[in-house]
């Protein structure tokens, strides 16, 4: 039986674990492969790992990071930043990661889908919306290359392409609530969720683990990712990686997740 997944969500910038608020204000909280290992003894149902550079610097992905982090880690791992090619991607792929995430290169070149997906599954390509809403209006639009670029896409047309293109997964990443820890963004969420039956995650605003609960109570099997809930403890944000145990687990479950 499938059920919700809870997936801590690791940035790596100039080699360390970082946390940002809105896409900026970055702050240094470790190393990946020390959080990777923590993250083992938690038994975490997944771990996303986005190398934020890579896209941004117009570089290939960091194969040997990449091996080393497949190596150590012990659940299933999905790796974005700078995959460019499915070559590339079969590349990671073949390092041990289960998941590959494209961002901007999909919006730049949809087929790359495709070609990805034939080359490792449907069910690893994840595809990553980073969303914001305008100011006026209240539409939502993509935007790449760390919120550095709005490409006036709507994110629930672009999440139906990519379905139609042979994406497994998609993320709904939204910068408004990223590191903001006051819950996601249900409307967008709701939104994307209607208009496709791939899998789901949404990135971007738990602070805590009732906002996962009020996440699944409306949406049942859907993954639910987080940044700063699972690196920082208490109001002044304490770097502390945690990750609920299996008696939190099972009590977020039983109220929130209905069979």
């Amino acid at each position: 039986m499938l059920y919700p997944r809870i997936i801590p969500c690791l940035l790596v910038h100039n080699k360390g674990l970082i946390k940002s608020v809105k896409f900026t204000d970055y702050k240094y909280v470790g190393d990946p492969i020390n959080a990777v290992k923590i993250f083992n003894e938690k038994e975490v149902d997944e771990l996303m790992v986005i190398d934020i550079d890579a896209t941004v610097e117009n570089r290939e992905p960091d194969y040997k990071m990449i091996e080393n982090l497949a190596v150590e880690c012990r659940m299933p791992l999905c790796y974005g930043g700078g995959i460019k090619s499915a070559e590339q991607a079969q590349r990671i792929f073949s390092l041990g990661v289960e998941k590959i995430a494209i961002s901007s290169v999909a919006i730049e070149n949809p087929m790359l889908i495709k070609e990805i997906a034939e080359r490792v599954g449907n069910q690893s390509v994840v595809i990553v919306l980073d969303v914001k809403k305008k100011f006026f209006g209240g539409k939502y639009e993509i935007w790449t290359h760390n919120a550095t670029k709005n490409t006036g896409k709507d994110p629930v047309e672009f999440a139906k392409l990519c379905a139609s293109y042979g994406a497994g997964e998609i993320i709904i990443n939204s910068i408004d609530q990223d590191g903001m820890m006051k819950g996601y963004d249900l409307h967008i969420i709701d939104k994307v969720r209607e208009s496709i039956t791939l899998p789901m995650t949404v990135l971007g605003g738990a602070g805590m683990l009732d906002d996962i609960g009020e996440l699944i109570k409306k949406h049942g099997i859907i993954g639910a990712a987080a940044g700063s809930l699972f690196v920082f403890k208490g109001k002044y944000k304490a770097v502390l990686i945690n990750y609920p145990n299996r008696i939190e687990k099972d009590l977020l479950m039983s109220r929130n997740f209905i069979v």
